[in-house]
């Protein structure tokens, strides 16, 4: 419990960065005027709500996956029935993407309207108690609203990109107190610290989701395992950075990027390595 505490108070740390980063950038750039700060905040929330609340549709899309049915499909629906059950909520739809490229991922707005997707490649390199850890993962990213957290960092990181363009074009409300000149160290230096605050949020929310889904499937070292393999995999067949998927890709279990497009486009992902030695050690390994 001591990892999960910490990732909490991790997490909530990291949006009151986000957030002060946001007033500082308000500040700097338009003074104590509050109309440019709050027109930003309106037009990132109404973008990153609307992919919120098409989250589902909008990765499945991305990832060119098809529902499955139990026929085609029947370990994953039993694995995913048998979980539902034990964390009490609902099933949730299954896919499969057709690439060769080992991953899976959860995503939708809450348990009523999610879904699970698996490539074709992961399904072939796991075995049934691998497939089981990285399902009880997925499945707690849903249970934990990290496609809600995901959101929230979205459009805050959008403010201040906002903010950089708003001083550029509208001089910075040097009127009132703003800085114009502030507006262009923004618009360069606002997406990099507030890439730092995702993707520091994102790894942990990655942390959560292997601890939780590890508790509920009972077994953190078919994880560890599974893990192993998809770093293997991930390696051998890495999807390349198009830009759909790099929407997407902070919702997959392993980064699916060879590793220097994942150097410039900031790691989502934990290393491999730290995750399964947590996981072993909550399954008290010694190796």
């Amino acid at each position: 419990m001591g990892h999960q505490h910490f990732n909490g108070v991790k997490t909530a740390v990291l949006f009151g960065a986000f957030g002060s980063l946001v007033l500082f950038a308000s500040w700097l750039v338009f003074g104590q005027n509050l109309n440019g700060l709050l027109l930003g905040l309106v037009i990132a929330l109404v973008v990153n709500g609307i992919s919120y609340w098409k989250s589902d549709t909008l990765a499945i899309k991305a990832m060119r996956a098809r529902p499955v049915s139990e026929a085609e499909q029947p370990a994953m629906h039993r694995i995913v029935r048998e979980l539902s059950v034990a964390a009490g909520q609902p099933m949730p739809r299954l896919y499969v993407s057709p690439t060769r490229a080992p991953n899976a991922f959860a995503t939708g707005r809450n348990p009523q309207n999610s879904a699970v997707c698996c490539t074709q490649g992961i399904l072939e390199i796991l075995d049934e108690r691998e497939l089981r850890g990285v399902l009880g993962h997925e499945l707690m990213h849903v249970y934990n609203r990290d496609i809600l957290t995901s959101s929230l960092a979205a459009a805050m990181a959008s403010v201040i990109t906002f903010l950089g363009y708003a001083a550029l074009l509208f001089g910075g409300g040097r009127e009132r107190g703003g800085n114009p000149m502030a507006g262009m160290l923004l618009l360069f230096l606002g997406p990099l610290a507030a890439g730092l605050i995702q993707m520091g949020i994102s790894r942990t929310r990655e942390y959560d989701a292997d601890e939780d889904g590890a508790r509920l499937t009972g077994d953190p070292l078919a994880l560890a395992s599974a893990l192993r393999k998809l770093e293997r995999g991930t390696a051998a067949a890495p999807l390349a950075p198009e830009r759909d998927l790099v929407s997407s890709s902070h919702m997959m279990i392993a980064n699916p990027f060879r590793a220097k497009d994942a150097r410039s486009l900031f790691s989502t992902h934990p290393p491999m390595g730290e995750r399964v030695a947590r996981l072993e050690a909550m399954a008290g390994y010694r190796g």
